[in-house]
This record gives structure tokens, sequence and C-alpha cells, in this order.
């Protein structure tokens, strides 16, 4: 959720407010499509403190929640909510075993948003299947959120006054949600994989090749467009472009299947 800044009106809207959540020691035994071995834990808890710091270097306040061993998943909290300017829609997630985290948030978010609205079965979704581009939202539909789950929260974001379109996903093999592929850094620009490009027409588009298509995850955050390390071409494509990229080592989420956007809700 964005909140208008009027120093330039060519800067997107100011993010004050971040909740995050500890990774638990059984983090590894979360749910995960890669194959990429499993995460060591004492890096995962440096690379997430690192992440928690870039947020509050490019100004946000962090409600930190601590680790929920019933959860291992629980660390990537931005599946749990859809935040806007005017509610929280609390998700009901498409992995049964994070069902629970939802209840888990519920406090939290209730701290900063008086009207909490809930996906009801027998939807299903992912905040990672959500995009915001301002006052447009891209809804993707996927493994894990459902054309139900969708159904309903086209119908919340509408009755607040926002535009949506359904992406769906289901036929890309290579991502797990919508923001797998895609995410907006603002000044109407999305970074978006190169096969999924065509599917957002009217907007400048940075395009990352199969090589560095993980990266493509990644978020504006005020001044800063927060980036994974390791992707040379694309760090260098939002330089160019003007923007300002912030590097952060993901290694050992990606192992998990998380990416930037995942570890938190930003509002």
């Amino acid at each position: 959720m964005f909140t208008t800044n009027p120093w330039n009106d060519r800067t997107p809207p100011l993010f004050k407010h971040a909740i995050v959540r500890i990774p638990g020691e059984n983090f590894a035994q979360g749910l995960t499509t890669a194959q990429l071995g499993a995460p060591a834990y004492d890096q995962v808890l440096q690379q997430h403190a690192r992440y928690c710091g870039a947020l509050q270097a490019c100004g946000l306040a962090l409600t930190t929640l601590g680790a929920d061993p019933d959860h291992p998943d629980s660390t990537f909290v931005e599946d749990t909510a859809v935040l806007t300017a005017h509610s929280a829609i609390l998700t009901r997630p498409g992995a049964r075993s994070r069902e629970g985290e939802v209840a888990a948030i519920r406090h939290a978010v209730g701290r900063f948003f008086s009207a909490t609205l809930e996906i009801e079965v027998p939807g299903t979704v992912d905040g990672g299947d959500i995009c915001e581009a301002e006052n447009h939202f891209f809804l993707g539909i996927s493994e894990r959120t459902n054309e139900e789950g969708i159904r309903q929260l086209g119908a919340y974001l509408a009755r607040e006054g926002y535009t949506s379109s359904v992406i769906d996903v289901r036929g890309i093999d290579s991502i797990l949600h919508l923001k797998s592929g895609v995410s907006y850094v603002g000044d109407n620009t999305l970074v978006v994989m190169e096969e999924m490009a065509p599917l957002f027409p009217g907007y400048e588009l940075i395009r990352v090749g199969a090589e560095e298509s993980y990266a493509a995850n990644c978020i504006r955050v005020n001044e800063r467009v927060l980036v994974a390390a390791g992707y040379p071409r694309l760090t260098a494509e939002l330089s160019g472009r003007g923007f300002h990229p912030l590097e952060l080592e993901m290694s050992e989420f990606r192992k998990m299947d998380g990416g930037l956007s995942c570890l938190s809700l930003r509002f």
C-alpha cells in the first residue's frame, strides 16, 4: 500500500511501515519446489537481519514478530494479507500447512488497520500472487491462488475504487507465484521475466532473461529498489533507468521458493 508523496510526482508514494517475522529453526522443513539443497539456518538469520536493516535504512518502522515454529514457512508474511490504503484483506493460503499463518498475523495487522476483510472458503489467495501497481492490481491465478479467491479479492478491491486484471500463471512452470516473475517499481515500470512480458501491455518493461529470472522479484521501497544480489544485468538496467538498486543476498530463501517481496508486508 502506498501513501501520497508530495515532494516528487515521479516518485512512488512512501511506505512507512513493514511487518516481518523471524525465521524459525525449522525453516528448512517448509514447502519448496526448488532443488537447491537445504538452507543453512545461520545464513538464513544473517540474510533476514540484513533485509530488515535495508527496510529500516529506507525509512520504514518495523514490527518484528517472533518465530512461529508451528509454521516453517511463516517468515514469508506477504502471503497472509493484501494491504490497501483502506483495509487489510486477510488471505487464505493455498497450501493447507500454511492456513494457520493468517490467524498468527491478524493481531499485528489489526494494530494498523481498523477495517479487516477476509478471503473465505472455498477461495484461496497467496499474497505473492497479488502485484499492486499504484491504483491497479494484477491478480495471479496459480497453484496456490484459485479463481474463487481472485473473485472475492477483486470484489473487495473494486469497492475501494481499485481496478484489477487477472493473470493466469499456471502454465509457467518456472514460477510459484505471480510476483516470482513480475514486480512494479514505480514510474509505470514493471520488472518482468521475458516470457511474461506480453502479458503487461501499456507499461514500461525492464525485461529479465532466463539466466536472471529469480531477480524479477524485486521491491521498490521509497527511493530504493531492493534486488537480489548476483544479477548484474538487472542491477545495471535499473541503474541505467534512473532507479537506485540495493542488492541483498537471498541465496537461502531462494532454496525455499522465497523472494524479497515475500519477507515483509509493507504499507
